[in-house]
């Protein structure tokens, strides 16, 4: 097995996949949520927009790109690790679905704590 810190995120994807297979459905639709609630207030949360980073376009970009893609395979997704990791964890989509996981673990009063531990373990730095 790799270290963590030459795994891919596609690789820390699958592993966090493969350890909680039933946290993934509703991790989808927290995202799904997500998506949903920036886009009910776009302009308030562009008005608020401070990432020098990313412009606010191409952050709503990854944030519409990864909603197509879980409306488009959310069945499938939940049930196929490589689906699951390749759609959300690989390309420039990585940067909103990383930022979901991360905000969605520790702030949800998951039944299953060590989810959170997972996640902070694999993507936060």
């Amino acid at each position: 097995m790799k270290t963590l810190e030459v795994m891919t995120n596609v690789e820390k994807a699958g592993v966090l996949f493969d350890l909680f297979p039933r946290e993934i459905p509703e991790f989808l639709d927290a995202i799904h949520g997500m998506c949903q609630a920036v886009k009910e207030d776009e302009d308030g949360h562009k008005r608020a927009w401070n990432n020098g980073f990313l412009n606010w376009d191409l952050w709503f970009a990854l944030l519409t790109e990864a909603e197509r893609k879980i409306r488009r395979y959310k069945t499938k997704m939940a049930k196929n690790k490589r689906l699951f990791a390749d759609q959300l964890f690989d390309g420039y989509v990585v940067m909103y679905t990383v930022h979901c996981l991360t905000s969605y673990a520790p702030t949800r009063q998951l039944a299953n704590r060590k989810f959170t531990l997972a996640v902070d373990l694999l993507f936060n730095p």
